[in-house]
């Protein structure tokens, strides 16, 4: 597989989707976290955007595509500021936030991990700097997200929850599968791989083995 020889203009299109729609269900998981915690409007619209932006940033640094590309194109901006306002008004009318939040959440990772694995093929990087890049972007903004929120991040103890792990999975099947398949296929195959383990993961089916201490027991 050549991984060089991208088409270019295509490639760019779809990193541009799968950002403005990334941008967008995060910045609503971040803003519905700020809800639950009883942020006022200036703290959920601050929190849905560093949700939104945090993991594209660090990508973007990887990449060497600086300054990031929310500072170069304010619609990613944009498109932040309505997933929070948006998130803000409908947010007390859900009942159940985790639910809500983890759905919104799981296509955040899904959509950043793939188009982060995309970014890293198109500069060269090896399986191993795809699948980094991939699992960075994805978790990068909820990091941010949670210790902004007081929470530990998910990414350090949900082993019930695959998160980083399933974005390094698919940002790995986008790399195993460009240039045997078209474009669009590859994205949606490694997004839908992300979704299904964080489905997977949530009922139990799959998780991550936990190292125990004698006096845990």
């Amino acid at each position: 597989m050549n991984v060089d020889a991208l088409p270019l203009p295509d490639l760019q299109v779809g990193l541009r989707v799968l950002d403005l729609v990334g941008i967008f269900a995060f910045s609503l998981s971040g803003a519905l976290l700020g809800v639950r915690k009883r942020f006022d409007l200036f703290g959920v619209v601050v929190l849905g955007c560093v949700s939104a932006v945090g993991g594209g940033s660090i990508r973007d640094t990887l990449t060497g595509n600086v300054p990031p590309i929310y500072l170069r194109d304010e619609t990613y901006l944009w498109v932040a500021i309505a997933g929070a306002v948006l998130g803000f008004l409908v947010g007390p009318r859900l009942e159940r936030f985790d639910r809500t939040l983890s759905v919104f959440d799981t296509m955040g990772l899904a959509l950043f991990a793939v188009s982060g694995a995309l970014g890293g093929i198109g500069l060269g990087y090896g399986p191993l700097g795809v699948v980094f890049v991939g699992a960075i972007s994805g978790v990068g903004g909820g990091i941010i997200r949670d210790l902004l929120a007081h929470e530990v991040p998910q990414v350090l103890y949900r082993r019930d929850q695959l998160y980083a792990t399933a974005a390094g999975a698919g940002a790995l099947v986008v790399y195993a599968l460009h240039g045997k398949l078209p474009n669009l296929a590859v994205q949606l195959i490694g997004a839908a791989l992300v979704v299904a383990l964080r489905w997977l993961s949530r009922r139990g089916v799959v998780k991550l083995p936990v190292r125990r201490l004698p006096s845990d027991s």
